[in-house]
């Protein structure tokens, strides 16, 4: 675990759903999507084309959110696994999952893709969370996702606000270090340049900054094959972090507008099903 748990944490949401059709009429039913608010994005679908859902979920509701995968490091990565997730076979990342068998449901075909995307690359390296919306359709995946991804129960964590996003969570404020003295990487001494934000530790007390190439360099020294690291010591306070966490710390201070995110996603959901 990072850091930060399963508290809220800054930065943008990009999910990848999976909803499941409870009306009688055509029980059984799956459809998989991309979104960046849940809550809003189950009620699309439940209330239509007209108010934002998809064509393939249009008047064949109530339609229930029951897992969702997020964590992606953006929109275009989240929209890369829907689409594969959706066409595994059109997919080269897949090739070695079978097709659908005929006494397989559709529920338990999707969750097979999902378990094998979670496993291959470049998916299984990113700091991803499998989060169970309704408990009571859980299944255990086979094969189970890699340990650093964890498994999450309930709606995602509230965002937090733009206030928050702009604070580091766990730092003590008045053991912030003067921004002047901290100018350079902790790892190659050089200057930060204006474009490029550091890494920084999130660990109270640790004023560890650096560039994401060196920390990067770094965390890979015990995977040299490797290009995406998935955690390593801090160099200066030796505790343990995620990746994935600390990318995500480091973009917390970037701000865009929702409503672009959310024509982007009703762009994209009507592209891909015209």
């Amino acid at each position: 675990m990072g850091p930060a748990g399963d508290a809220a944490r800054p930065g943008r949401f990009f999910g990848v759903y999976l909803l499941y059709c409870l009306n009688p009429r055509h029980r059984g039913r799956v459809y998989v999507g991309f979104t960046v608010n849940p809550a809003r994005r189950v009620q699309q679908h439940n209330g239509g084309r007209k108010k934002g859902g998809a064509w393939r979920t249009s008047g064949r509701g109530p339609w229930e959110m029951v897992l969702i995968v997020h964590g992606f490091p953006s929109a275009v990565a989240a929209l890369r696994f829907e689409w594969a997730w959706q066409h595994p076979h059109a997919s080269r990342r897949l090739a070695h999952v079978g097709p659908r068998l005929r006494s397989e449901a559709a529920f338990a075909f999707h969750l097979r893709v999902l378990a094998h995307m979670l496993r291959a690359p470049p998916w299984a390296r990113l700091p991803l969370t499998v989060r169970w919306l309704r408990a009571d359709f859980r299944r255990e995946l086979c094969p189970p996702p890699p340990p650093h991804m964890p498994l999450a129960f309930g709606p995602p964590p509230p965002r937090a606000s733009a206030s928050r996003r702009r604070a580091d969570p766990l730092a003590d404020p008045e053991s912030e270090p003067d921004q002047d003295a901290e100018a350079c990487c902790a790892l190659c001494a050089r200057s930060f340049q204006d474009e490029e934000g550091p890494l920084c530790c999130p660990h109270s007390g640790c004023h560890l900054r650096a560039h994401v190439i060196c920390l990067a360099e770094e965390f890979l020294q015990e995977e040299p094959g490797q290009l995406l690291p998935l955690e390593g010591q801090c160099p200066g306070c030796r505790n343990s972090l995620l990746w994935g966490d600390l990318i995500r710390l480091c973009r917390m201070g970037a701000e865009e507008e929702e409503e672009d995110l959310e024509l982007e996603e009703e762009h994209w959901t009507d592209m891909l099903e015209t």
